[in-house]
């Protein structure tokens, strides 16, 4: 669980209930057809850092777009990104997290790799931060680890929903006012760190419902 410092947010694992901070904007606002079988897709996400929600559609071209784009935040600086998951019911997964660490590190890295990509995550219509809402085997998994908490000392804490944000790999995560003193200790909270301890096997089950390779098949 970790203290995400531009938010007030603490993540079960190490995701959190908000977008991430760092975020690569899309081109300018376009649409891009999404071939057979999909829908036509417009540009998701903003430079506001805002998490939005990708277009909905599959096909085959959309899958090769969103490998398109994928890839060439590897080629850009992000080498660890994984390809979005594109779901049989053209829901979109990123692995946000890699972007937002890699930004983090390198701040000038936003405006590269907006320069290079863009018109690829456009033309396949999501950001590299957006992502789709929880299924329902992952709202099961952090409700369970919700519940958990809350028998463990953090009886503020709420269970999720398909709408509540969360980090593909990392989970669901808890708000300053789910925690003790309004979070003021985040993560080294001593009930934090005990609830943490007590509840790591369905803390441990939520975040492997959030991978990507789970959330495909969803």
């Amino acid at each position: 669980m970790v203290l995400a410092t531009a938010a007030t947010l603490v993540a079960c694992g190490s995701g959190g209930r908000a977008g991430p901070s760092a975020t690569v904007p899309t081109a300018p606002v376009a649409t891009a057809s999404s071939g057979s079988g999909g829908t036509t897709a417009p540009a998701a996400a903003s430079s506001s850092g805002a998490r939005s929600a990708p277009s909905v559609g599959y096909s085959q071209q959309r899958l090769t777009q969103i490998h398109a784009a994928s890839q060439c935040l590897r080629e850009h600086g992000v080498p660890n990104y994984q390809d979005a998951v594109l779901t049989a019911d053209g829901h979109v997964y990123t692995d946000a997290r890699s972007v937002e660490d890699a930004v983090g590190k390198n701040p000038q890295l936003q405006a590269a790799l907006r320069a290079a990509c863009a018109q690829l995550f456009t033309a396949a219509g999501f950001g590299p931060d957006d992502e789709s809402p929880a299924p329902p085997a992952l709202v099961q998994a952090g409700v369970q680890s919700a519940r958990c908490m809350r028998a463990h000392g953090l009886t503020a804490m709420r269970d999720p929903d398909s709408a509540t944000p969360f980090t593909p790999g990392h989970g669901f995560g808890l708000t300053s006012d789910e925690l003790p003193d309004n979070g003021r200790l985040g993560k080294s909270d001593p009930t934090v760190q005990q609830a943490i301890q007590a509840c790591r096997p369905t803390l441990d089950a939520e975040i492997r419902a959030s991978t990507l390779t789970e959330l495909a098949h969803d």
